[in-house]
């Protein structure tokens, strides 16, 4: 049945070809760039008039357009891994965007191209292209200063934005003059929050997500323009992650469903010899790898499954999926398959789509074309037995936080043995919105209300353990640690989450004085390579007075990652406890360097500064530590009380003020007396 099933897929991928000849290019510069969250029909060139794009229109007028490319994964990790792979998901593995990392064995696109003798370069914007998830294999550089350590519980967004990853792209490329370059950039800006800025937040002040994405045109036109000019020859790429969903289906942003919103993609190739045209066969993300091979005349490996886009045109099989849910919520996982150009979508409720004719995907066709949805289930049904076993790896605190920043909600999820209509995405959209309002009032200084929203998620889904996740980071920012520390433990005794729980409540334990407790929890992961994992114990057990124990660990955090901020602010703070000023200035200038926006370690610096009686600077660094993160009270108290020493009341009177109507009582209750008689003494 196996071989069946196997030959009517290899009949279907030859299938619908045109006689179009292929266009004929040799590129020994080529440029990929990915825009996250980035939706198929929010440019100019797929005629948006709502929006202003002219860089990557006049892209677009000298390339070819590709009018229905498909992602196969609606989430950035996995689908930037089927790009720079040409394998899909179940080929390769990586299914979501925590959890997973790239095994070796894989074909790797800069790998293959920097055996034959480019330099490769990549410049990636956010989080989750960390190059712990093994994207960076084959490139020389791998830039992914994005702004690690940010803060490890809040919502502190991961990013930077287009100018700030372009500028050092451009530097690379032009160092690079001379050689064969590949040079991969990812820009995250039209992901959510919409943010963007002036002149664009006040040009969309309606539509701020088209905003963040004119700035973005605005950036590439700014710095990608010149370095195109100047290399005329160059192939480029243009494409997004996947798209956005802006309430299409009820869903606001990405990673629950694979309607058109999401799953639908941009896609430009450009460059010499390339003729100007628009290209209306289905295309997907696997067909970049060896576009970009062919272009650089290597050969394709027999293991990627896409054709060149610079070959005959014709309708490719497009694979997807949205296992996050599944993965991270407990709920019924998603997968399906576009088939001459019907979209079929795989879920206890199924539904089947006539794109060509409802590209709005409003009519559900399950029932009338049932013959349809039986092909595509038999085609699904042999990638399912081709599939690579989903094995997916425990995901930490920091990764969860980190990912929350970004709105996503991560977690480990115990898979079910069968779901129904109940499981649905479908069914649960309510539910989604709900874990969506906890970030958003958050967000907006509601933690109060984060709280009763998160209580309301676990009543209402009392088994999901991200729901229980969530109200435990909720109450531990409204000040009240001691439910959270009960929630942690109850999700531990379930067997909910192991290695991201016992991070999270290890790290509330040593933070409120049972750092003991916390070694013992760490212990049993201490050979872990994970560099959240290895900083929450080297921080427990500084917490224990065994402070060149904590040292090695974080040590071991560097020799894995040399730009891992939270390891050198925690090396600094160490080396503030033995004190030694010098070493703790040097490795806090080291992390604020790789990430200026680092509260603790600006508090720290702060310290560092009131010892050596420059009072100036320590104020001013405690300033800027408590104006990226209102809640680091240790930095208000420190702020107030030294600003008073040297006379400068007004401040102190503020930041003393916010102290003592902010601070929470437990836990700062000595602090707080002394706060107000600091107050009470201020002239």
């Amino acid at each position: 049945m196996r071989r069946l099933l196997f030959l009517l897929v290899a009949a279907v991928l030859a299938a619908c070809r045109s006689e179009r000849p292929a266009a004929r290019v040799e590129a020994s510069d080529i440029i990929l760039v990915t825009i996250d969250t980035l939706r198929a029909d929010s440019v100019g060139f797929a005629g948006n008039a709502r929006v202003k794009t002219p860089f990557l229109d006049s892209l677009a007028a000298r390339g070819i357009v590709f009018a229905n490319a498909h992602a196969h994964n609606v989430v950035t990790l996995p689908s930037h891994v089927n790009i720079l792979t040409g394998l899909l998901p179940y080929q390769h593995g990586v299914r979501d965007n925590a959890g997973f990392v790239l095994d070796a064995k894989h074909p790797a696109l800069a790998a293959i191209l920097r055996q034959h003798g480019y330099a490769t370069g990549a410049f990636v914007a956010a989080f989750p292209l960390d190059a712990r998830f093994g994207l960076d294999r084959g490139f020389e550089t791998y830039d992914d200063n994005y702004g690690k350590g940010a803060a490890s519980v809040s919502f502190v967004i991961q990013e930077r934005p287009a100018e700030a990853v372009l500028a050092p792209a451009a530097r690379w490329w032009r160092s690079m003059q001379g050689r064969k370059r590949f040079l991969w950039v990812h820009l995250y800006d039209p992901h959510a929050p919409y943010r963007p800025p002036e002149p664009f937040a006040s040009q969309y002040r309606d539509a701020p997500y088209l905003g963040e994405v004119a700035a973005t045109d605005d950036a590439m036109a700014k710095v990608l323009g010149p370095v195109l000019q100047e290399s005329p020859g160059a192939l480029v790429i243009v494409t997004s992650d996947h798209g956005e969903g802006l309430g299409d289906h009820g869903e606001m942003t990405h990673g629950l469903f694979a309607y058109e919103a999401t799953l639908k993609v941009p896609l430009v190739v450009a460059g010499k010899g390339i003729a100007p045209r628009r290209e209306e066969a289905y295309v997907g993300h696997i067909d970049i790898a060896p576009t970009i091979l062919e272009s650089a005349g290597i050969a394709v490996p027999p293991a990627m499954k896409g054709r060149s886009l610079l070959g005959p045109a014709g309708d490719r099989d497009t694979y997807f999926e949205a296992l996050s849910a599944s993965l991270n919520r407990g709920w019924a996982p998603l997968t399906g398959i576009i088939h001459e150009r019907a979209k079929y979508i795989d879920l206890p409720v199924p539904e089947l789509y006539d794109l060509a004719r409802d590209p709005a995907e409003a009519t559900n066709l399950r029932e009338e074309r049932r013959r349809d949805v039986q092909q595509a289930r038999a085609l699904l049904a042999n990638a399912a037995a081709g599939a690579a076993p989903l094995t997916r790896g425990a995901v930490s605190s920091e990764e969860m936080a980190k990912l929350r920043s970004l709105g996503y909600v991560a977690g480990n999820a115990e898979p079910k043995a069968r779901y129904g209509p109940e499981d649905d995405p479908k069914t649960l959209i309510g539910l989604d919105r709900k874990m969506h309002e906890i970030v958003d009032r958050y967000e907006r200084g509601d933690v109060a209300g984060a709280v009763a929203v998160a209580r309301e998620v676990v009543a209402e889904r009392p088994s999901m353990a991200a729901g229980r996740e969530l109200l435990a980071f909720a109450l531990q920012q409204s000040g009240d640690v001691a439910e959270a520390v009960r929630v942690l433990r109850s999700l531990l005794r379930d067997g909910h989450s192991i290695e991201e729980t016992t991070v999270q409540l290890a790290l509330l334990l040593s933070e409120t004085g049972s750092a003991a407790e916390a070694v013992r929890l760490l212990e049993p992961f201490s050979g872990s390579t994970n560099p959240e994992v290895l900083n929450a114990y080297g921080v427990a057990l500084a917490d224990l007075g065994r402070g060149g124990d904590a040292v090695r660990q974080f040590e071991r955090v560097l020799d894995l990652d040399p730009n891992n901020a939270p390891a050198l602010q925690n090396l600094g703070i160490a080396a503030l406890q033995r004190n030694d000023v010098r070493s703790a200035l040097t490795y806090l200038d080291r992390a604020l360097e790789l990430n200026p926006r680092l509260p603790l370690a600006l508090n720290t610096l702060g310290v560092v500064y009131a010892r050596t009686n420059d009072f100036p600077r320590a104020i001013d660094a405690w300033s800027r530590a408590v104006e990226i993160d209102p809640r680091l009270y240790d930095a208000l108290f420190n702020l107030g009380m030294v600003a008073g020493r040297i006379g400068r009341v007004e401040e102190a009177r503020r930041a003393l003020s916010r102290f003592v109507a902010t601070a929470p009582r437990q836990r700062y209750a000595a602090d707080i007396a002394a706060a107000r008689q600091a107050l009470a003494a201020l002239p």
